[in-house]
């Protein structure tokens, strides 16, 4: 078992922040959008640059020793 993964705690691989991260500014684009605080023309912009960001992670998901011991 890696020493990252030892006594049931979970991996602290920065990879496996980045997904979430992106969920989260995800939320936010259309929240600010729909209050007003940016225009509908940036959220329209900024989301299918988010869901791109997260397709291209997942697809270079388990590079790291963590994800391949399991």
């Amino acid at each position: 078992m890696d020493e990252k993964m030892k006594g049931g705690m979970t991996c602290k691989c920065p990879h496996h922040k980045v997904i979430p991260l992106l969920v989260l500014l995800f939320g936010l684009d259309f929240l600010f959008g729909n209050l007003g605080w940016v225009s509908m023309g940036f959220v329209a912009t900024t989301w299918p640059i988010l869901v791109a960001a997260v397709g291209a992670m997942m697809l270079m998901e388990g590079a790291c020793k963590c994800c391949t011991a399991r």
